[in-house]
């Protein structure tokens, strides 16, 4: 059993995915921001891998892509801070990005460093269903690497069991259609996840995009597996010079 699915078996609502960018705010601060992540009681990293045109995101994580980009961080950087991390880190790591840095990498290369390392899955917003159905996910599967798809409140019935059909790990439901960042409507997107619920899906159900702080969390865990926080974090980690105790502070402020 991977790491995601033992977590799962063990943890039936409130999970906590936290998401940052790879080389944010600093070159070498990755593994340590990772490091404090655990330790304050975060259940899966989520890993941004820096690109210059992230569709999926909002203006806050662009421009954490943009300083990591101008940091130095790339995926072969990333890959070289990442080779021992299993020695400390044991909770589920996933990489998330777009898919032309990946294919400039080497896909299958890219997909056999990630295993090497120790990542758990990833999520690759613009890979579409049947390119992984082809041959994608073929090459993550033979290197034990799960693959999340995202949902929409538009995604319909039929499409949504499909991508469940096609995930391992978990199923991202993405709160609304805008990008990450944005205010939502909580009331919608809790109708939005039981309407989900009600599928009887075979993958546990993270919420994100809008889950910034400990009432939205808490809110959304009521109704899915978890939340998955990204926008709200990065900016803690923007107002603050020392991002350790930028992220002590803000898991603290969601856990405690």
């Amino acid at each position: 059993m991977g790491r995601l699915q033992d977590l799962f078996e063990k943890k039936k609502t409130g999970v906590l995915n936290v998401y940052f960018t790879a080389g944010f705010p600093e070159k070498k601060s990755t593994v340590e921001i990772m490091r404090v992540l655990q330790a304050e009681g975060v259940d899966i990293i989520e890993l941004g891998m820096p690109y210059s045109d992230p569709l999926a995101d909002g203006p806050v994580i662009q421009e954490s892509s943009a300083v990591a980009l101008k940091n130095g961080m790339s995926i072969a950087a990333l890959f070289d801070q990442l080779k021992s991390f299993r020695n400390e880190i044991h909770i589920p790591v996933i990489l998330m990005g777009y898919m032309n840095p990946v294919m400039q990498f080497g896909f299958e290369a890219f997909c056999k460093k990630a295993a090497e390392v120790g990542i758990d899955g990833l999520i690759l917003p613009d890979l579409p269903p049947f390119e992984f159905e082809q041959s994608h996910g073929e090459i993550m599967k033979q290197h034990g690497l799960d693959f999340i798809f995202l949902v929409t409140p538009e995604t319909s019935e039929e499409r949504v069991r499909k991508l469940d059909q096609l995930s391992s790990g978990f199923l991202y439901a993405v709160s609304s259609s805008s990008t990450t960042g944005k205010e939502k409507n909580m009331d919608a997107v809790v109708s939005y996840i039981d309407r989900l619920n009600a599928y009887q899906l075979k993958n546990p159900i993270l919420v994100g995009f809008g889950i910034k702080d400990k009432a939205s969390f808490h809110l959304i865990s009521g109704h899915a597996n978890g939340g998955i926080i990204g926008s709200a974090f990065i900016h803690q980690l923007q107002k603050e010079v020392n991002y350790t105790a930028a992220t002590q502070t803000f898991i603290r402020s969601i856990l405690q």
